[in-house]
C-alpha cells in the first residue's frame, strides 16, 4: 500500500502531538499525585474541615461544659442559701448553645480555691467574687470585665466612661445572673431595681403630676440607657428633646413660630420624673414664665390679695394700679390664658404663640 509523502508527514505530526498530550497528561497526573501525597502528609487539623453540624456542637459543647460545672456543683448544690442551680433556667444555662458559659468562664479557673493555697488560712477565694459573703467582693472593673468579655458592643458601647462605670457600679449590682427572672430586665419590676439607688426619683414618681411610671407604662429604660450614652444623664438619644420627642412627637414641629426654650431643652420648664405642679412643671405660672420674661407686660397690678380680686378683700375701687378684677397674669392658666401655644405655633397670627 502506497502512502503519499504529504499523508506520511500529516500522520507523523499527529503521532507526535498525541505523544505530547500523553506526556502532559502524565505530568498532570504526577502533579496531582504529588499534591495528594503532600495533603496526606499535612497535619489532620489543617486538612480536615470543621464539622459545623448542630449535633456535633451540642455533644462536644454540652459534655465539656457540664464536666467543668460538675467541679463546682459538687459543693455548690441545691443546699446553697442562694439558688445557684437556678442558672440552668436562664440563657446562661442553655447547654445546646456553644456560646453558653460555664462556672469557670465567669468565676475564673480558681485553682487555689479548688486545690488549696498554703499561704491562705482556710479555703482561698475564687478568682472572681461577684457577691459579698465569705469572701471580699472583687473590684468592679474585674467583675464588669468578665461580663463584657461576651456582652460587647450595641447598647454597651459607651459603658467605659459612663456614669455607672465611673461610680463603680458593676453588671451584677443590677443584674441577677443565677435568678430565673432578672428583675431589671422585666418591665414590671425594673423600677424597683433602679430606685434602690435613685431614691429622689422614687419620691418624684409619687407626686401629683408624673409620667405613668408606677402604672408600668413607662420604665427607666424607655428614656435612659444604663450602660452609657453619648447624651446627658445617660439618655438614649443625644439630647433631652430628642428623647422626649420619641413619645411627644406633636411637640417636635417644625413650627413657624418657635418657643426657643422648648426647642432647646424640655427640662427648662418640665421635670420628667414628677412634680406637684401639673403638667410636670418645675414652677407655677406665671412665675415660671417670668424667669425669662421679666418685662412690664401685664404687671401693673401687684400680686397677693389682688389675685383673688374682690373676694380677697382687695380691689374694691377699680383704677389703673388697683383693678377690681383679678390679674389675668396670675389666675387660671396665667400667661397661657392668652399664649396657649407654648411649644410653638404655625398660625399666621401666632408670632406671640397665640393660637
Amino acid at each position: 500500500m502506497k502512502i503519499s509523502l504529504r499523508k506520511a508527514m500529516v500522520m507523523c505530526a499527529f503521532i507526535a502531538s498525541m505523544g505530547t498530550a500523553t506526556s502532559l497528561l502524565a505530568a498532570e497526573g504526577q502533579t496531582a499525585t504529588d499534591a495528594t501525597s503532600a495533603e496526606q502528609n499535612q497535619p489532620a487539623a489543617e486538612n480536615k474541615l470543621p464539622d459545623l453540624s448542630m449535633e456535633a456542637a451540642k455533644s462536644t459543647s454540652a459534655q465539656e461544659s457540664l464536666k467543668k460545672d460538675a467541679i463546682c456543683t459538687r459543693c455548690h448544690d441545691e443546699s446553697e442559701t442562694t439558688p445557684i442551680l437556678a442558672i440552668y433556667q436562664t440563657k446562661h444555662g442553655v447547654r445546646g448553645d456553644a456560646r453558653t458559659p460555664n462556672c469557670q468562664t465567669c468565676h475564673g479557673e480558681s485553682e487555689k480555691h479548688l486545690k488549696g493555697d498554703p499561704n491562705v488560712k482556710g479555703r482561698a477565694a475564687p478568682d472572681i467574687v461577684f457577691k459579698k459573703g465569705a469572701y471580699a467582693v472583687s473590684d468592679d472593673k474585674a467583675r464588669a470585665g468578665q461580663c463584657l468579655s461576651c456582652h460587647k458592643g450595641t447598647n454597651r458601647t459607651n459603658w467605659d466612661g459612663g456614669q455607672h462605670q465611673n461610680n463603680q457600679i458593676a453588671c451584677n449590682d443590677c443584674h441577677k445572673v443565677h435568678a430565673p427572672v432578672d428583675k431589671v430586665r422585666d418591665r414590671k419590676t425594673q423600677t424597683e431595681v433602679c430606685f434602690t439607688c435613685h431614691k429622689d426619683q422614687r419620691a418624684d414618681t409619687h407626686k401629683i403630676s408624673t409620667h405613668p411610671i408606677d402604672a408600668g407604662k413607662v420604665v427607666c429604660s424607655d428614656c435612659h440607657n444604663p450602660h452609657g450614652s453619648v447624651g446627658p444623664k445617660m439618655l438614649k438619644k443625644a439630647t433631652v428633646t430628642e428623647t422626649c420627642y420619641t413619645c411627644h412627637a406633636e411637640k417636635r414641629g417644625p413650627f413657624l413660630w418657635e418657643h426657643q426654650p422648648a426647642t432647646e431643652d424640655c427640662t427648662n420648664c418640665h421635670t420628667p420624673h414628677g412634680s406637684n405642679i401639673t403638667p410636670l412643671l418645675k414652677s407655677r405660672p406665671p412665675f415660671l414664665c417670668q424667669e425669662c420674661h421679666d418685662g412690664p407686660h401685664n404687671s401693673q397690678a401687684s400680686y397677693g390679695a389682688n389675685v383673688a380680686g374682690i373676694q380677697g378683700g382687695n380691689g374694691l375701687i377699680a383704677n389703673a394700679t388697683n383693678p377690681a378684677t383679678p390679674n389675668t397674669n396670675a389666675v387660671g392658666r396665667a400667661c397661657m390664658n392668652c399664649h396657649v401655644m407654648v411649644h410653638g405655633s404655625n398660625s399666621p397670627a401666632g408670632a406671640f404663640l397665640h393660637r
